[in-house]
């Protein structure tokens, strides 16, 4: 299987902050930019599989900066790793208000998808050929992001972590 580089599953996605996606104070409600984060992952990753993808978990999402009403949200999405039947998702996310010219970052998360056949069962992915700096250092940590989740998520013992073992303690992998 031919293996692809992370920028051709960039995605770009923008969205404006209207009424219906505030809260009373009018800040976007957090559910509805993991929703929209769920829906830029899975175009990203869709592009590496070239096949439908299933969202199978969400790292830890921390708010930077409160988005406001009528901020213009802009989620950047590139695959960082692909591993047997998965792919792990970097975003970022970032609120601009036009009007004041400001523009900051609110937000980041990795998102793991499964890649699917027509009969929904799990498929192998192409592997991923990281080309800069930055795409080389996201797919080396992607190995241990996803030992977290396992261990996270009642998959893998903590004892079969090599690599977060490694990280913490210095054991050989």
């Amino acid at each position: 299987m031919k293996g692809k580089s992370p920028q051709e599953s960039f995605t770009i996605m923008n969205e404006l902050v209207l009424p219906n996606d505030t809260n009373t104070l009018n800040n976007l409600m957090g559910g509805r930019l993991l929703h929209w984060m769920d829906i830029a992952a899975a175009i990203s990753a869709q592009k590496h599989c070239n096949r439908i993808v299933v969202t199978a978990s969400v790292d830890n999402v921390s708010f930077q900066h409160p988005i406001k009403l009528g901020d213009v949200i802009t989620i950047e999405a590139k695959v960082s790793r692909a591993f047997t039947t998965s792919v792990e998702v970097r975003l970022d996310v970032y609120a601009q208000n036009i009007p004041s010219g400001t523009k900051v970052k609110s937000n980041e998360a990795y998102y793991t998808f499964v890649a699917l056949d027509q009969n929904g069962r799990t498929i192998p992915v192409p592997p991923m050929l990281p080309e800069t700096d930055q795409e080389i250092e996201l797919y080396e940590g992607a190995l241990r992001r996803r030992q977290l989740r396992l261990i996270l998520g009642g998959k893998m013992k903590p004892n079969d972590a090599t690599e977060l073992k490694a990280l913490f303690f210095g054991e050989e992998k």
